[in-house]
């Protein structure tokens, strides 16, 4: 098991304590190992607020100066725990009873978010019914969770500037926002933007002025959202609610359409880059941020966005962000992949190979604590399931014996018969549930 640095976790400012959270993995990835509930849990809020002093913003719940060292998602919330980080962010209210509790039990906060629709989806704000009936069921759930003690932030939708064309939108969102205040006089609201733009910001300075948050998703373009922030005008406090690695839409693209995946080891040095140039640099305007993915998902890959994998190993990435959260790697640390490569050619090198042919595998994997590592190889035809925004994709079915492996980090490709883009997968783990991975996007040709 992962030994990681274990410490006591606040119940937030109820005046008990959660038992200190071992950072140990749980066996089945799907659910969290339960968490003894040495008692019940409040059903009386914790006042969340923000203040400016000085010129600066900071976030306070329960009287207390509270940054945010968050991740997008609710799995594997007592490792999150242990290795500092204190928030999670959610999508929807889905479960959001079970979530709360499970945050409340491992002294995590939560920025619930409430599911507004979007115009991509079909959703018309010109319907003045549509938008009355989506007010009134969202109050019924902000009625519902408002006095939860692990509540932290409300979510106002997400990424509802992604692909749209009418503003009235913002007027929605206010709406929201003015509503959530009538109701919950304890917790601010926030709406989360795809990227930053001056469109945006001028219509949401003019157009929701209940708003108390500014959120902000960004990827490659993290370093300057502080600098975009204050360009655009925006005066008051915001936080980063998703930022990761390169994103497939800004990654180097091969002549078929397929998107290069940075490997593990790149990303955590990304990861680390990226945080430092804007949270880190940033104490003035920004509250916090929520790292995204804590667990896993189907996006373009597998293993795109998910700091852990189908199975619930860690990557180099979560040590990156048990660094920056607290200053001190993991006791064990998770495996650094070097390089990876197909028939001598790397993942950017455009590589077209030929049917029914043997081409060989190479990975330069090395291990932190000279831990044995175990190669596992998979084959998955290119993904044809592309959605916008984060939308549910179905994971390609793997091709089987394709790869066989030759030890040490060598293996041979046969290739399959059918022409057509594929991508070759490689997973090296330490035997104590960290793991190393890449994947190469090839094409088959005569």
């Amino acid at each position: 098991m992962k030994n990681a640095i274990s410490k006591a976790v606040a119940l937030l400012l109820i005046g008990t304590w959660a038992q200190a959270c071992s950072g140990s993995k749980t066996n089945a990835p799907e659910t969290e190992q339960p968490v003894e509930q040495t008692a019940a849990i409040p059903s009386e809020p914790v006042q969340v607020e923000v203040r400016q002093q000085n010129g600066q913003y900071t976030l306070y719940r329960g009287g207390e100066p509270y940054y945010i060292k968050g991740a997008g998602g609710s799995r594997y919330l007592s490792q999150l725990a242990a290795y500092g980080g204190n928030s999670i962010r959610t999508w929807s209210t889905d479960n959001a009873q079970e979530v709360l509790d499970e945050a409340y039990r491992n002294g995590l906060t939560v920025t619930l978010g409430l599911e507004v629709g979007r115009e991509r989806h079909g959703f018309d704000y010109d319907d003045p019914e549509a938008v009355t009936q989506q007010l009134t069921e969202l109050r019924k759930e902000v009625l519902k969770y408002k006095d939860h003690p692990a509540l932290l932030i409300w979510g106002i939708g997400n990424e509802l500037n992604l692909s749209y064309t009418n503003p009235l939108v913002w007027n929605a969102v206010n709406d929201i926002a003015a509503m959530i205040h009538e109701v919950d006089p304890n917790h601010p609201t926030s709406t989360m933007l795809a990227g930053i733009n001056k469109l945006e910001m001028e219509y949401i300075k003019e157009s929701v002025p209940a708003l108390d948050i500014l959120a902000v998703n960004a990827y490659g373009g993290l370093p300057e959202v502080p600098q975009r922030v204050r360009e655009f005008g925006w005066t008051g406090p915001y936080m980063i609610t998703e930022w990761g690695p390169t994103g497939h839409w800004e990654s180097p693209q091969t002549p078929w359409g397929a998107a290069v995946e940075e490997t593990s080891s790149e990303k955590a040095a990304v990861y680390k880059s990226r945080y430092e140039a804007s949270m880190g640099q940033d104490k003035a305007q920004c509250i916090g941020s929520y790292v995204f993915l804590w667990g896993q998902k189907q996006e373009r890959t597998p293993t795109w966005y998910g700091l852990f994998t189908e199975d619930g190993k860690e990557s180099e990435v979560v040590d990156m962000m048990q660094y920056l959260w607290t200053g001190n790697w993991p006791q064990n640390r998770a495996p650094h992949l070097a390089s990876f490569v197909l028939d001598g050619k790397k993942a950017t090198d455009n590589i077209y190979l030929q049917p029914g042919k043997d081409y060989k595998v190479k990975a330069d994997v090395s291990d932190p604590d000279k831990d044995q590592l175990t190669y596992r190889y998979e084959l998955l035809p290119e993904s044809t399931d592309l959605k916008e925004g984060g939308d549910r994709e179905n994971r390609p079915q793997p091709i089987p014996n394709r790869v066989h492996d030759t030890g040490s980090g060598k293996a041979d490709l046969n290739v399959p018969a059918q022409e057509g883009a594929y991508r070759l997968f490689i997973y090296a783990t330490d035997g104590n549930d960290n793991v190393a991975t890449a994947n190469i996007p090839f094409f088959v040709k005569k």
